[in-house]
């Protein structure tokens, strides 16, 4: 393996590598370990380290579309039997899981070593990757900078070159906005289209979906023709698919394709430039390329959609503190979690039944919106992100916030906070930089973000693409065809790849 350079093959090239002999799975792992070793104190991606297993699985007979390539996996919902899985929560550190996760047993099918698993902020709540227990998660094209959330520590991993792939799952951005944030290609795929059991059949309420973060738009591809099939727990099932996503990933789209873009925030905030512009190059350049663009707004209301957004947010932590006890072998604490997720644990009681079902009437309502947009247009495309990377700390509480999160925590004030408007305040803090991957989530369409702009100061910006229910297949398509176009943003261009 003299003069090979492990970082220049995506998933799919180093498999080909090791199917034509050149290298050995074990030269792989080898490899990657000592780049996760090297680069790992620097950026904190990687929180538990599965060198040994790997090893010994790379010795074995392995089969599958990425047989003997290094991988990691993200610490919330990935489950590997015998393996902790803290979700970032020290609540959770004595917990080992129980069995692997029906996403970790396809994932296996597939050949690929897994070497360990990824940063994530306390229950994946948040769209920087901060955990109190584990610190902060950095960006390699700028180590001051966060790389996103929640499945940031995955995306500092492939955009660093530790991994050509990493485990990652979105509930209302988290693989589109670290991919943003990182210069890597991210697919959220259709609500039911890859397993989320089988401990459950849903994950928030079918917001959230499992899938992978990569450099190249066809290991993506590649990995979502392993993963995808019905699921004998899942509570939703996307259209069938009995194509290759691979083949799609290759295939030109048909010229005249209808497409719609926006670069205003749906909630009414403030978008940066640079945000703007990378969605106008490649409005400009899809328009080029012999396509119908033009810009229109989503027919929703970005409000509502927000705010139902955080009301299962706020129910979904106060379920994931419940179910602490199973783990503690008592009731949950202030002290047991972060103050910040206690007190959306505490919104979380404080929200009515009525409240929860009237805001999953309206993602219906959302998604029957969006498949009559998508009956004239192909594809919806706005920023992934209102703004660049923040700074490492930047988004953590102020310590006024502080004071009034730890009093109302241990007071318990969640139903007062709600009567003074609250919810509203958190909603445009927490979604301003990040106001438009939400909708996808609710409406389990497909979505992306590709690599497309540079700021001046290097930091990458993504362009979200959505499309209708059950159409990643065109999603690939037009990702495919803009990745060989000079807009794409090579990761490698990072000071630390």
């Amino acid at each position: 393996m003299k003069g090979f350079n492990y970082k220049a093959y995506d998933g799919l090239g180093l498999a080909e590598l090791i199917k034509n002999k050149e290298v050995q799975p074990k030269e792989l792992v080898e490899e990657s370990i000592k780049i996760i070793d090297s680069i790992n104190p620097k950026i904190n991606a990687v929180i538990n380290k599965l060198y040994d297993k790997a090893r010994m699985t790379a010795n074995t007979a392995l089969t599958g579309a990425f047989a003997g390539v290094p991988m990691l996996l993200k610490d919330i919902s990935q489950e590997i039997e015998g393996e902790p899985i803290t979700a970032g929560s020290k609540a959770f550190l004595s917990y080992r899981a129980k069995m692997d996760s029906e996403y970790v047993r396809r994932l296996r099918k597939t050949g690929a070593l897994i070497l360990g698993q990824t940063n994530v902020p306390e229950f994946a709540l948040v769209a920087f990757t901060e955990p109190v227990h584990y610190g902060p998660t950095r960006n390699p094209w700028n180590i001051q900078h966060i790389p996103g959330g929640s499945s940031g520590g995955s995306a500092a991993a492939v955009a660093s070159g530790m991994v050509s792939i990493a485990g990652a799952n979105d509930g209302g951005g988290s693989i589109r906005i670290p991919a943003a944030y990182c210069g890597l290609f991210g697919l959220k795929p259709t609500r039911g289209r890859t397993p989320v059991g089988p401990n459950y059949g849903r994950s928030w309420q079918g917001a959230s979906s499992e899938h992978v973060l990569t450099r190249s738009v066809r290991d993506s591809a590649a990995m979502l023709d392993q993963l995808h099939g019905h699921e004998k727990a899942g509570a939703f099932h996307a259209p069938p698919f009995r194509e290759s996503y691979l083949n799609a990933a290759s295939t030109p789209l048909e010229r005249n394709v209808r497409i719609a873009f926006s670069v205003k925030s749906p909630i009414g905030t403030d978008v940066h430039p640079d945000c703007r512009e990378a969605v106008l190059k490649t409005a400009s350049l899809l328009e080029s390329m012999g396509h119908k663009v033009e810009e229109a707004d989503a027919p929703v209301d970005g409000y509502k959609i927000a705010k139902s957004y955080l009301t299962m947010y706020f129910g979904e932590t106060a379920a994931q503190l419940a179910t602490l006890e199973g783990v503690l072998g008592r009731k949950a604490t202030y002290s047991d979690v972060e103050p910040t997720t206690w007190l959306l644990g505490l919104l979380g009681k404080a929200t009515s039944a009525e409240e929860f079902v009237l805001s999953l009437r309206e993602w219906d309502k959302a998604a029957l919106q969006m498949e009559t947009f998508h009956e004239t247009y192909d594809f919806y495309i706005t920023p992934a992100t209102a703004y660049p990377p923040a700074q490492i700390g930047e988004l953590q509480p102020s310590a006024s916030e502080k004071l009034l999160i730890s009093a109302a925590g241990k007071m318990k004030l969640g139903g007062l906070l709600k009567k003074i408007g609250i919810v509203e305040q958190i909603a445009h803090q927490n979604l301003a930089r990040t106001p438009f991957t939400q909708l996808a989530n609710l409406t389990g369409q497909p979505a992306m973000s590709m690599p497309l702009h540079l700021t001046s100061n290097g930091l990458p910006v993504g362009v979200q693409v959505m499309a209708a229910r059950g159409r990643e297949d065109l999603l690939l398509q037009l990702a495919g065809e803009v990745e060989q176009s000079d807009l794409w943003v090579d990761v490698r261009r990072n000071p630390m790849y």
